[in-house]
């Protein structure tokens, strides 16, 4: 019996010991760096961050601008997407831009779930922020993609393989998002605000519920081909911004804009003809013509400079990195617009202009053109010259007001708002304007219906494969709200 008492003795001890031991073990293998749960406050940052640099200003701009011709294609990528040889169709092309899209929403799943039901419910205007901000990076994704992956992705390891969900499903979704953000936001909260840890509106609510108008004002104008509802689009306009200083764009010196620095990296995107020679056209009057572009000499020695635009006209036109002008706007420390000021005037003046309210939408064009020649960039215009180019010109009415509102829009999107400009040219199309913002590259036939599937997921989810095929259907597929059906 002494015996045993020892042993059993023994055995406790060794228990407890294995028991400390296994407690020990587990703090030694936490990394502390890499916390498992981490407060909604400093994951949203991020998020923010990501959603502005990676997705908004980076390759999806840089893409889309060449495929709109607000830039010219002339080296490397850039050229292959000019000249439209692969790059457009192949899946490892915006692969990169498909993952983010998809790290994105599930990190703001993550926080919409932490608010909403675990362990910070109530935490109502970070809730709402969220759900902003997932409408706003699920829009874009769809807007590029089409159908695409949701109701049952965000799960990778429950299932790896989802299904592609319709457009016009996945918009519904954008839509209630941004209106249950507005509702979480107009709640009292007794979380502290973010603050410095909100690098877009330093945790202003009311901020918030302006951007969430605004995108509303956007994303309804987006299905006017499908549902034209241009009386919401001018009410969410007059809900949404009423100064450029509450604007949605992301400025910050730590985070360099990502046209300038794919430049300094790359130096692939010049000034393209076409969107030159629109700059002309409207005239001495628009001081931006003057400014907008780099100069080169002539020949060298002449002493006579002149702006050298890449000709997308041409079938191959010549590659080369020193050959063409750039952009003189650009600048690393330029905001990142993500709603901004000048596109909710444009939003609201074409609303107006198709709903026969000419005198009004005049009068929003003005304060467009002055929103637009004023807006944050390296090279600034005041409002005197944009009051001088709107009396140019003239009186306009119906189809010629509209036309002109549509045009100035575009170039209000230069250097790098260019996948609004993609939209919007889409749209047009679907809606019979497309003469409104003209198009010179020599195979029409080869303009990017949208953008093809990421190769994470053509490669191993078969539902996308399907949708995939050779990748050529970019060319023939329209979005479901430019008139297709995926």
């Amino acid at each position: 019996m002494k015996k045993i008492k020892y042993i059993t003795a023994g055995l406790l001890s060794l228990c407890l010991f294995q028991a400390c031991s296994e407690d020990k073990m587990d703090e030694i293998n936490e990394n502390t760096n890499n916390p498992i749960n981490v407060p909604s406050r400093l994951i949203i940052t991020d998020v923010m961050t990501a959603s502005a640099f990676s997705l908004t200003g980076a390759d999806l701009s840089f893409y889309t601008g060449v495929y709109t011709e607000l830039h010219g294609g002339g080296h490397n990528q850039m050229y292959r997407a000019q000249i439209r040889s692969g790059e457009p169709q192949l899946s490892a092309t915006y692969n990169n831009m498909w993952n983010a899209s998809y790290i994105q929403l599930r990190t703001l799943k993550i926080i919409i779930d932490k608010c909403s039901t675990g362990e910070e419910a109530g935490n109502y205007h970070t809730l709402g922020i969220a759900k902003i901000l997932y409408s706003y990076n699920l829009a874009m994704l769809t807007d590029l993609f089409g159908d695409v992956p949701h109701s049952e992705a965000l799960q990778p390891i429950a299932n790896k393989q989802p299904k592609l969900d319709k457009q016009e499903d996945i918009y519904n979704e954008v839509i209630a998002g941004l209106e249950e953000g507005i509702l979480e936001l107009s709640k009292t909260t007794g979380y502290a605000s973010l603050g410095n840890q909100d690098p877009i509106y330093r945790g202003e609510a009311q901020n918030w519920i302006k951007a969430a108008n605004g995108l509303l004002a956007r994303y309804t104008m987006r299905l006017s081909h499908r549902t034209a509802d241009y009386a919401a689009v001018i009410a969410y306009a007059d809900a949404s911004f009423a100064a450029q200083s509450e604007e949605m764009k992301f400025v910050n010196a730590q985070v360099p804009n990502p046209f300038a620095r794919f430049h300094r990296d790359r130096s692939a995107l010049f000034v393209s003809k076409s969107f030159y020679e629109k700059m002309l056209a409207n005239g001495p009057a628009d001081a931006r013509t003057e400014s907008f572009f780099t100069k080169l000499e002539t020949t060298p020695g002449s002493g006579v400079f002149e702006v050298k635009p890449l000709d997308n006209a041409q079938e191959n036109p010549l590659e080369g990195q020193n050959l063409y002008s750039i952009s003189a706007l650009m600048s690393e420390s330029n905001p990142i617009y993500m709603m901004s000021y000048h596109e909710l005037l444009f939003l609201k003046a074409e609303a107006q202009a198709r709903l026969g309210q000419d005198t009004a939408a005049l009068e929003t064009l003005d304060k467009a053109l002055v929103a637009a020649f004023t807006k944050t960039q390296r090279v600034t215009f005041t409002p005197e010259q944009a009051s001088t180019y709107f009396a140019s010109l003239g009186t306009l009415t119906g189809n010629d007001l509209l036309k002109k509102i549509m045009l100035e829009k575009y170039i209000s999107f230069y250097e790098n708002e260019a996948v609004e400009a993609y939209n919007d040219i889409r749209r047009l199309n679907a809606m019979g304007n497309a003469d409104f913002i003209p198009l010179v590259h020599p195979s029409p036939n080869k303009f990017p219906q949208r953008l093809s599937y990421g190769n994470s997921d053509v490669s191993r989810n078969p539902n996308v494969q399907a949708a995939y095929g050779d990748g050529s259907y970019v060319y023939t597929e329209k979005v479901w709200w430019a008139g297709g059906t995926r």
